[in-house]
């Protein structure tokens, strides 16, 4: 098979429908990452991206849906805030939780009574899902475990000849994926933290708590259970408290004649003057929207990336810490 990529356009959405509507797959931007996706009524289009990506059977898939899709089409609104969630973040970076009406097929909810929808912001996306206007399941567009996709380049290195189409939307903007919010009981619960935060959501609906996964808990949300986000090279994690460990660390691995790397927030650059660097710019926001695009540039030059963590686990930085960790441990 032969991967090709098209700028996601109305000639390209018309193929990629072709392809749904044909239980394929087909990988497509959002404004966090790119996505791996098929129609979530379709078991045997969704078994392919669990095949394709290598991805564990238990990890349920979100259901991507346009703007003014019905979501009572799939799932139960039992909680009156969910509608303030709505106006206020979508579409947008934030997948609520719902109890599942059992539409979309057990495959992708992995036999769960519960089902993630969220509302991209991209337009080329917007654009796809009103065209098909049926609810698409997509994990981001990579091989299991391995850092998430950020451009059509990145998906092509590890999906070619995988998939038959990658649609171009450029670079994503968020760069990291979406906050994962259970929407099932009276006070919303953060399953997975990502650009819309505990405190943004609390100035919406007043209180926001933030789950501690158990092993024994069902999988609601992707991204909670697994190793994900790794570089194909080393890595390794200093607090930001320990500029002099990372110094230390990085003149080791050179003296061993290894390539090593320092991915840091640019504030942090005159600490490392004459040594490579990955830099990911000062704002949490830029941070988060480059993290995973300096992963993959460190993984071609690196034989280790020496991460430096954020100084909180506060706003954006509590996903952005989250992401680190399962990429740098």
């Amino acid at each position: 098979m032969q991967t090709k990529i098209y700028q996601i356009d109305e000639n390209s959405i018309k193929s990629a429908v072709k392809l749904f509507l044909s239980s394929d797959v087909v990988a497509f931007p959002t404004e966090t990452v790119y996505g791996l996706g098929a129609v979530a009524t379709d078991s045997t289009a969704v078994k392919k991206i669990y095949e394709i990506k290598g991805r564990p059977a238990d990890n349920p898939l979100i259901a991507h849906v346009h703007k003014d899709y019905d979501l009572t089409k799939l799932v139960y609104i039992e909680q009156d805030y969910v509608e303030k969630l709505k106006k206020a973040f979508t579409p947008g970076p934030l997948t609520m939780v719902f109890r599942s009406k059992g539409v979309v097929c057990s495959e992708a909810v992995c036999g769960g009574q519960t089902l993630a929808v969220r509302i991209p912001s991209h337009t080329g996306c917007q654009n796809l899902l009103k065209a098909i206007d049926m609810p698409i399941v997509a994990p981001s567009a990579n091989l299991s475990k391995h850092t998430s996709p950020v451009t059509a380049e990145h998906v092509y290195n590890d999906l070619n000849g995988k998939i038959q189409i990658i649609l171009d939307g450029g670079k994503c903007s968020g760069g990291i994926e979406s906050t994962v919010l259970d929407c099932t009981e009276k006070t919303p619960r953060i399953l997975r933290a990502g650009l819309i935060t505990k405190e943004m959501i609390e100035q919406v609906v007043g209180s926001c708590e933030i789950a501690k996964h158990l092993e024994s808990d069902k999988v609601r949300s992707p991204g909670v259970k697994y190793k994900h986000y790794r570089p194909k090279c080393q890595t390794a994690l200093y607090a930001e408290t320990d500029i002099e460990s990372v110094i230390k660390r990085y003149e080791a691995e050179q003296g061993l004649g290894k390539r090593a790397y320092i991915m840091c927030a640019d504030y942090l650059k005159e600490n490392f003057n004459g040594k490579n660097l990955l830099l990911l710019g000062n704002s949490q926001e830029q941070i988060a929207s480059n993290l995973y695009d300096k992963l993959l540039e460190g993984e071609k030059k690196a034989d280790i990336i020496i991460a430096i963590a954020m100084p909180d686990e506060k706003n954006v930085n509590l996903g952005i810490m989250n992401r680190m960790r399962k990429s740098c441990e």
